[in-house]
């Protein structure tokens, strides 16, 4: 048995993650100051046997009282959405970047084993893409005019079109949004702070997680519960761009397990992992499929034809290296998921504030 704490524990992975650590006979320590945007009037039931510390990442003193003894630590408090962090910049830098900080610091006195921070795969930008010819494309941006004209898919200078790969590791970083922003800070922070006190890091970058549990109310994490609420509300889910974008969805405990096996796994110091499910969907097609299991065939996806400042067009994880380093098989796939997850959307109270979300954005000018 280890000492764990887990910051962010009370959130949605967080709480998997408790469940699967204290399974496993850790003792877990939980450190959360239960956002309202993300817990609404307070925690969702906690695992049993874990203990329970509210406070914010920026209270040192707090934070000490929470790293007491533990053998190690797993970071995923953070504010989460792209869409968001383009314009409330302050708060996304102050509890991602500066939280980490704060963390880091308060480890110095007594460093943990091993430190997981939570990633994502925000920090690739667009994913990988192959020329026709076979070849590896570089690092590649969609240009502004062509978004603003409708021209969703990627192409080489020559115009000529770009197919989308599975993502790796070595795809260098390029950074689209001020939470892709964060996310990367916190992870060189980590890293760095690693070598420096010779504590073991290991970043996790997440892909689209999903499963029971998720905020419901919340409309900038979590594209199938953004789409759920806007279904359980009698309304058409609604997508950006033309809905043929790919992501990679995997499932909560499937994310759970990964950070499992990165806390236990040895000689993993200082590496990287995408986790995701190593499958590609097009956004469109999920929204059909969730509406179907929901008994809501008819509510077709609503298709925008605009784009929202900070999203890319395609990305989808190669997880080659977690297999092989961690031995993370992804368990479930999300066509056999969307029952259970409909399950429990049915016995929560909905909130849809998806309008909401698009009036903030169109406000800001961030949707062309």
């Amino acid at each position: 048995m280890s000492k764990l704490l887990v910051t962010g524990g009370a959130g949605f992975i967080g709480r998997h993650l408790a469940a699967e650590l204290v399974a496993r006979g850790h003792d877990v320590t939980i450190y959360d100051a239960l956002i309202e945007q993300v817990h609404g009037e307070g925690a969702a039931d906690l695992p049993e046997g874990v203990e329970f510390l509210r406070g914010d990442m920026r209270d040192a003193e707090r934070l000490g009282r929470a790293l007491a003894g533990c053998d190690a630590v797993v970071h995923l408090a953070a504010e989460v959405g792209v869409g968001q962090s383009m314009y409330e910049i302050t708060r996304y830098v102050g509890a991602n970047d500066l939280g980490t900080a704060v963390l880091l610091e308060a480890m110095i006195a007594a460093p943990p084993r091993r430190l997981v921070v939570a990633s994502s795969m925000s920090v690739y930008g667009e994913g990988a893409y192959r020329r026709g010819d076979g070849s590896r494309a570089g690092a590649i941006r969609r240009r502004a005019a062509d978004v603003k004209a409708g021209r969703w898919d990627l192409s080489d200078d020559a115009g000529a079109p770009l197919a989308p790969i599975p993502t790796d590791e070595e795809k260098p970083v390029d950074l689209a949004s001020i939470y892709a922003l964060t996310k990367y800070a916190q992870e060189r922070q980590a890293l760095i702070f690693g070598e420096a006190y010779g504590v073991e890091v290991v970043a996790l970058r997440l892909f689209n997680v999903f499963g029971a549990g998720q905020a419901l109310s919340n409309p900038y994490t979590g594209v199938l519960a953004n789409f759920a609420s806007r279904i359980a509300s009698g309304a058409a889910p609604t997508i950006f761009e033309d809905g043929r974008q790919k992501r990679d969805f995997v499932h909560v405990e499937d994310v759970a397990r990964a950070f499992r096996l990165a806390c236990e796994t040895p000689g993993i110091g200082g590496e990287i992992f995408n986790i995701g499910s190593g499958q590609a969907y097009e956004i469109a097609e999920v929204a059909r499929l969730l509406a179907r299991e929901m008994g809501r065939a008819d509510l077709r996806p609503e298709i925008l034809g605009r784009a929202r400042s900070g999203d890319i067009r395609n990305c989808f994880a190669d997880i080659s290296k977690a297999r092989e380093r961690l031995g993370f098989r992804p368990e479930h796939r999300l066509e056999t998921s969307l029952g259970p997850f409909v399950d429990w959307v049915r016995g929560e109270t909905v909130v849809d504030r998806g309008a909401e979300m698009r009036r903030h954005l169109e406000e800001r000018r961030l949707v062309s």
